[in-house]
């Protein structure tokens, strides 16, 4: 077995001058950055809890990793087996509860993969190539909420 190790540097940048002397007093910007990246994330908390609606909250970047390490997965698999794909959509939306006392959690993700393969005698072998990758994700694997897949190949051109 090997070990990875991520690290993100998570900056508030929220500070409006007399940083959290209240609950209006301060903005719930933030910056998501490593060393090896260009570019951070611009991160907020969700519009309904202050935030800016311009950047992502934590709980659309749960749904894109989520989404993200799946297709990773399915194009890995899709080129093992052969499969060309040309175009790969994901409307991956999820759903949270919100308690009385302001916690909330997951109950559901549901990944909806739209891909474009060159071979349409193999469309179900690809819509059924995203079981395994369920099994494979290792962000699927380390939630404890359902992420359902309603995967839909369709056959289209050669790849250019």
């Amino acid at each position: 077995m090997r070990k990875h190790h991520y690290q993100v540097t998570n900056r508030w940048t929220g500070n409006l001058g007399t940083g959290t002397s209240n609950y209006r007093a301060y903005s719930r910007s933030l910056e998501l950055s490593t060393p090896a990246k260009s570019a951070p994330i611009a991160g907020t908390s969700d519009p309904m809890f202050r935030g800016d609606r311009t950047r992502y909250n934590p709980e659309e970047l749960l749904v894109g990793a989520l989404s993200s390490c799946h297709m990773l997965w399915a194009l890995h698999l899709c080129a093992d087996a052969g499969i060309v794909i040309t175009e790969y959509v994901d409307e991956a939306a999820g759903d949270m509860v919100e308690h009385d006392d302001g916690s909330g959690e997951f109950t559901r993700v549901v990944l909806r993969p739209r891909l474009t393969i060159t071979d349409g005698a193999r469309i179900e072998e690809a819509n059924a190539i995203h079981k395994r990758v369920h099994d494979l994700c290792a962000i699927a694997r380390s939630v404890n909420f359902p992420v359902e897949c309603e995967p839909e190949a369709t056959a289209g051109g050669s790849p250019s």
